[in-house]
């Protein structure tokens, strides 16, 4: 009987007889000497074959279909599935592919002399009927192995064979041992003989193991040694404090979700990719002795020369488990990956045909990634971190040798850098192990190149979009079975060995492209960058359109500003660099700049916006991360899609970077934006400024303010528009503000039942809604410059949402400049150029008298003023107690004014006023006739040549102090009689006049509560 074997047990079927691999046995019956021979092949992962000729009758009747029974257990895969596919032998019955009626004929009962031996037959009844009743269980056991390979059953619903399993355990034990014996007596009487036919394969004869005379060189250049040493303690002191480093016995010690012990143990397919080394049996080797079984072993060979020598060695070890995948395509690197998307397990372990993975190396894997901490995670043995940036502020090439900069490999032997604690790298090599939820990252962007670069890629995208870091695991140094490679020769040597110099600048520019594309390394999350601002430009048009500011911003001292691209069919860097008036080189160097994301690469002919939307999102959160902008600025009529991706972006910043989406008109109309701190920038979207108008029966007139508002700069902001009308609005003015169709924002008409009169018209035409509404009132006279909206929000930024800025007494910003010192009777002219000119002729400045030509009130202040002024308000003014030395508004009867004024002498308040040449303002007043010009109970007669000035026609930055908004600390004060007098003596005149709404002492002045406006207590000041 001869044997051509692979299952470990079915050895024990034969003699044992150690030198001899080929035996022929003759049964010992003198009635029946036919010789008769068994041949057992097998293949990986498939059933086991097995081809009989000229057996003994009651042993071929009996015992084999026992014996068969047995193999068929151990491999319970249909045996006729894959013979013919896998070109095993057949012999002559076997022709035209009718293989299962062959074996029937051949062994079954077709045979005449099987039929002429069995008369010779004298077995014990006993042992005959046992057997018979085991050739009927294996009869039992075939048919529902035929029903399982009936085409109406689906297989992917893995029938559970395990109950087959165990009765062939059994089995095993109670028959073979029969069979064996019965055989070893035969083989005792009869002389062995040798068969050409086939021999038996041995593992150690298939098997051909790596020689590598190349030993692990030790650097000897003190230097280096120092600078690798002084980088890895500082990456590891850094990731000790924010991330936690943790050791192997740690590690060990946390939760995890798989009990490697008990049922809960995970399914891992292990993915080995070989090419020309001859490690495979090594990799399989260790694999099969794993404290942690795996469930599948796929042996993959793309293109390998060495394809037939993997296969044999696969089909050798005739385990389920292990299955050969090749292909004469090389699909290099990224081919692994692939097929990783197919399994079925819950994690996957892709390993080099360098790794030889210690014996524990799947139990710690599992484990680790069973934990919380790790669970999103790619884990693996070796790994490297990118260069860091140098002092010339650029980045050397990941292989520049003598620079600290260059980064590092870990571990490093040459240097002597061990892995005794976890540590996060920047991306993994030769091996990883990963959940298979995680593999599916990998695809989707469309790698750099697809000739290398896999390792770098895969980490590269599973930060990106699932926010999963890349993780060295330690090992015991004493312990080689918790080593990730117990050789660590066939890994490391590369590192110290020549790489190609393009290989080496497509992997430069690959990493440089994915730090660019919002891609966290260890170097940014250990340096964290601060700017001032990202330009994102979706087109080349764009570009241009943002160009202005663009430089504005780089040519303030102390800003930072860079370009964010689409890049792609969209921007290109070198477009955009030609538009930008940049040499071509700013695309090719290692220096922040300009960022090129590749959007239009990837999507390509994608009609969907989804990739657009995922890949702006996960670069831009990933670069706003890094690089902390206050503002994120891009045109207003961008790519929607685009807009949404920017938005979430920013609004997923943890440091508050704010979008800005500005109209292409209105660019070069914000070049002060660059003149504004870091600090104040990432307020810009914080402030709503409402304009709220104050008409009633002069409608030419709020047709020209009407006009005058809505050609004005907003920058893209939203502005609401509320109409204040009194019961006795005339026609013509209700026909103008129900058909005007406002492009700002939200429009809200309001009309009064009973009229209220001007005082009531102002005061109650607005209230705040919360601390960053404010609201513009505007009478219908009044008509706007352009750039009035400008001149508030450069201002509000400016003083009033920097937080480095304390400017509590402000309470408005005026858009118009007074030429009248409007509370002493005599009404003198004053000129603010020829007053500050020492300090400089247009500076703004403050003052302690409220506009009611067009201002901008803030909402803490007009609370307090609501309150005040119900507090105070009476119908006779001489009944008001608070009198001003020698002012004319005590006399002053409707006025709304006259109580702001009121309480901002008591409490030391100023308003923000424009100083410009011929004191051209933001707002003008007509002096059209209305509640108070030209009324009839007032004795004043008005030269309009007093009140009307001229508006501002152009880029007001112009005439500024150095061209911008001069600090506040630097602003001249004057008080309500227009004499310079500082804050403090503005506050300290109030005091002493002593009328507020609470007695305070000396030195103090009443404090509000900015929520509700009600007083609260006396303060010091």
């Amino acid at each position: 009987m001869q044997f051509i074997y692979k299952n470990q047990w079915a050895r024990e079927l034969l003699p044992s007889k150690a030198s001899s691999k080929h035996h022929r046995l003759s049964h010992p019956s003198p009635l029946a000497r036919t010789s008769y021979s068994l041949f057992l092949t097998s293949t990986s992962n498939s059933s086991t074959s097995l081809l009989l000729a000229r057996p003994h009758d009651w042993y071929n009747i009996y015992i084999r279909p026992v014996v068969i029974a047995v193999l068929l257990f151990q491999s319970p895969l249909p045996l006729f599935r894959e013979v013919e596919m896998m070109g095993l032998y057949r012999n002559g019955s076997m022709r035209n592919g009718n293989y299962w009626d062959g074996f029937q004929s051949d062994y079954l009962g077709g045979k005449e002399k099987l039929l002429k031996a069995a008369a010779h037959k004298s077995a014990p009844t006993k042992l005959v009927t046992a057997l018979t009743c085991l050739q009927f269980a294996f009869a039992v056991y075939a048919t529902f192995l035929l029903f399982y390979m009936s085409p109406a059953i689906d297989l992917q619903t893995k029938p559970d064979f395990s109950w087959a399993t165990r009765i062939a355990q059994q089995w095993k034990q109670l028959v073979i041992p029969h069979a064996v014996n019965h055989l070893q007596q035969a083989s005792s009487n009869t002389p062995v003989l040798l068969e050409p036919q086939q021999q038996v394969i041995n593992i150690s004869e298939v098997c051909e193991h790596e020689r590598i005379d190349f030993e692990q060189k030790k650097s000897n250049d003190a230097k280096m040694v120092k600078l690798k040493r002084e980088l890895y303690d500082e990456i590891m002191q850094f990731q000790s404090k924010n991330v936690g480093t943790e050791s192997l016995p740690e590690l060990l010690a946390m939760k995890s979700k798989w009990d490697l012990k008990g049922p809960n143990k995970p399914k891992v397919t292990v993915i080995l990719n070989h090419f020309k080394r001859k490690t495979l049996c090594s990799q399989i080797d260790s694999l099969l002795q794993q404290t942690v079984p795996f469930h599948r072993l796929w042996v993959l060979a793309f293109g390998s020369p060495n394809e037939e020598s993997l296969k044999r060695i696969v089909g050798i070890y005739n385990d389920t488990r292990i299955s050969f995948i090749s292909s004469t395509y090389d699909f290099k690197y990224f081919g692994r990956f692939q097929m990783a998307l197919q399994t079925e397990g819950d994690l996957v372990y892709i390993v080099d045909d360098d790794m030889i993975p210690g014996r524990r190396m799947l139990e710690i894997l599992s484990h680790v990634a069973g934990t919380d901490k790790y669970r999103n995670s790619v884990l693996g043995s070796i790994g490297r971190i990118l260069p860091f940036r140098q002092k010339d502020f650029t980045f050397p090439s990941y292989r520049k040798y003598g620079a600290k900069e260059a980064g590092l490999y870990l571990p490093d032997p040459a240097y002597d850098i061990l892995v005794e604690r976890v540590v996060q790298v920047d991306f993994l090599s030769s091996s990883w192990f990963l959940s298979s939820d995680l593999v599916k990252t990998l695809f989707i962007e469309d790698p750099y190149t697809f000739m290398t670069g896999e390792d770098l890629h895969l980490s590269y995208v599973l930060q990106k979009y699932r926010n999963a870091g890349s993780f060295v695991l330690p090992v015991d140094p004493k312990d080689k079975e918790t080593w990730g490679d117990s050789e660590h020769r066939l890994a490391y040597v590369s590192e110290t060995t020549v790489i190609f110099k393009d290989v080496v600048q497509v992997r430069d520019d690959q990493w440089w492209g994915t730090l660019t594309s919002g891609y966290i390394t260890q170097w940014a999350a250990m340096n964290p960058q601060k700017i001032d601002a990202f330009f994102y430009a979706h087109t080349v048009e764009e570009v241009k359109a943002l160009a202005p500011l663009l430089e504005k911003f780089r040519a303030t001292v102390g800003k930072k500003a860079y370009v964010v691209l689409s890049g792609g069919q969209y921007c290109s860097c070198e477009d955009a660099a030609f538009a930008l008036k940049w040499p071509n080189s700013v695309c090719k160097e290692r220096r922040f700049k300009i960022f090129d994301l590749g959007i239009g690469t990837l999507s390509r002919v994608s009609k969907s916006e989804v990739p657009v939307v995922q890949a702006v999102f996960a670069s831009m959160r990933g670069l706003i991360r890094m690089h902390n902008p206050s503002v994120v600025i891009a045109v207003n009529d961008i790519d929607s899609n685009v807009k949404k991706a920017l938005k979430m972006a920013t609004e997923s910043s943890v440091n508050a970077s704010a979008l800005v989406l500005l109209p292409r008109a209105s660019v070069p109309k914000a070049l002060w934006m660059a003149d504004l701190r870091s600090t104040a920038l990432p307020n810009w979207n914080k402030m709503r400024i409402s304009v709220n108008i104050i008409t009633q029966n002069r409608a030419n007139s709020l047709k020209r303010l009407l006009k005058s508002l809505t050609d004005a700069y907003y920058l893209g902001d939203d502005i609401p528009l509320t109409f204040n009308m009194d019961s006795k609005v005339d026609e013509e003015t209700i026909r103008i503000v129900g058909s005007l169709e406002w492009p700002h924002g939200t429009k809200t008409l309001r009309r009064r039942i009973i009229q209220g009169g001007l005082i009531r018209a102002v005061s109650e035409s607005w209230y705040p809604s919360s601390d960053d509404d404010y609201g513009l009132l505007l009478e219908d006279d009044i008509e706007v410059s352009p750039y009035y909206y400008l001149w508030i929000k450069y201002a509000l930024l400016a003083y009033h949402y920097d937080p480095q800025v304390s400017f509590p007494e402000l309470t408005s910003i005026s858009l118009y400049t007074p030429r009248l010192v409007e509370v002493v009777k005599e009404r003198p002219k004053w000129n603010a150029t020829d007053f500050f000119k020492k300090i400089h002729p247009n500076t703004p400045y403050l003052h302690q008298l409220p506009c009611s030509w067009g201002a901008v009130f803030f909402p803490k202040h007009w609370r307090e003023f609501y309150v005040y002024m119900n507090t105070r308000f009476t119908e006779d003014a001489k009944q008001n107690p608070v009198q001003i030395p020698r002012s004319r508004t005590n006399g002053w009867q409707a006025s709304w004014k006259k109580f702001l004024i009121d309480m901002m002498y008591l409490r030391g308040y100023v308003s923000l006023y424009p100083n410009f040449p011929n004191q051209a303002s933001f707002s003008t007043n007509h002096m059209e006739p209305g509640a108070h010009i030209a009324a009839k109970d007032n004795a004043l007669t008005h030269d309009k040549g007093d009140f009307e000035v001229p508006l501002m026609t152009d880029d007001f930055r112009n005439y500024l102090p150095n061209g911008k908004l001069p600090p506040a600390s630097k602003l001249p004060s004057i008080n309500l009689f227009n004499q310079a007098v500082s804050l403090k003596g503005l506050k300290d005149a109030g005091a002493k006049l002593g009328q507020d709404v609470l007695k305070c002492q000396a030195g103090e002045i009443v404090v509000a509560d900015h929520h509700t406006g009600l007083p609260s207590h006396c303060a010091k000041f």
